[in-house]
């Protein structure tokens, strides 16, 4: 038996690192995270390569409309860890990769927990802070991205 409700903040957060992953410095891209992208947020101490890359499934809300239908709204934080002599541009490729892709997906597939496909209606970038270099030459950004779905 399926039920009609059911979470879906692993499935998009999943999704998101498979896209991340991408990130492998070819093409348009100035980064290559080798991979190195995570579905949870990890502490300094855990981060052992990098460029790297955590994810976090945050606050969800809903916003309820006409005739039963719904809009949910979930807070994702991506993490990015650099180290580098000039972390600062470092970190500013690093977050300019992770928007692109972002950007580029804003329809992204997943699944669901009884493993349907299911797509975001839209992934929009809300946020965006970095350390600007104060821990050089390791460096940290975080970009906070709602997904309406």
């Amino acid at each position: 038996m399926s039920r009609t409700y059911t979470t879906r903040r692993q499935g998009i957060v999943n999704a998101l690192v498979g896209k991340l992953k991408d990130i492998d410095g070819t093409g348009f891209f100035r980064s290559n995270v080798n991979e190195n992208v995570s579905p949870r947020l990890k502490f300094w101490d855990e981060v052992e390569e990098f460029p790297a890359l955590h994810l976090n499934a945050g606050s969800e809300t809903r916003q309820y409309q006409a005739s039963g239908f719904k809009d949910r709204f979930l807070s994702v934080t991506i993490r990015c860890y650099v180290s580098d002599e000039d972390a600062v541009n470092a970190l500013d490729e690093l977050l300019e990769d992770v928007e692109t892709v972002v950007e580029e997906n804003s329809r992204l597939l997943y699944k669901d927990r009884n493993n349907a496909d299911q797509y975001t209606q839209q992934i929009t970038v809300v946020s965006i802070d970095t350390d600007e270099g104060v821990l050089e030459p390791l460096g940290v950004g975080e970009m906070l991205i709602e997904v309406r779905y």
